[in-house]
């Protein structure tokens, strides 16, 4: 092989693998903005039902006319929990196999499987068309229908 040859090839490599770098460094970058984005949004979204449960009067604008204001309030208390625990496991905070786990420890309370009860549907038609939160949501459910029963104490 000439010299000319060799060169050209090393620099055709060096090419190759800076392009292949730089294209990788491109889409991590994009999954980091959208990470980003993602958790923007879950912060407007959790500031607003933060203050949509602590404040009656607000929340009486919101409130469906067949519930009463106090029930509202507490319902977006789990409704905020539950959006908690979903920007956990979408920037993947939730290990594999921990979020039956959890979607058990919520649906525990009382509070939370009246929320599923009553908005649990639109939860499900919200995640429609993304994989992750059709999983989430899945889970959740499976979780609300099967809650954990309660131990007898030691004795």
């Amino acid at each position: 092989m000439r010299l000319t040859t060799a060169v050209l090839a090393a620099g055709a490599a060096v090419s190759l693998t800076t392009a292949l770098v730089g294209a990788a460094r491109l889409r991590q970058d994009a999954q980091h903005q959208a990470e980003r984005n993602e958790a923007v949004v879950a912060r407007n979204q959790l500031d607003w039902l933060a203050q949509m449960s602590t404040n009656a009067d607000l929340a009486k604008l919101w409130t469906p006319e067949d519930l009463g204001v106090e029930e509202y309030m507490q319902l977006l208390k789990a409704n905020q929990l539950l959006c908690t625990l979903s920007l956990r496991d979408r920037l993947g905070f939730v290990r594999d196999g921990q979020l039956p786990f959890f979607a058990s420890l919520v649906m525990s309370n009382d509070v939370c499987r009246r929320y599923w009860k009553r908005f649990g549907d639109l939860r499900v038609q919200e995640a429609e068309g993304d994989k992750r939160a059709e999983h989430f949501t899945r889970v959740l459910d499976q979780a609300a229908k099967n809650p954990p029963q309660p131990q007898p104490a030691a004795g």
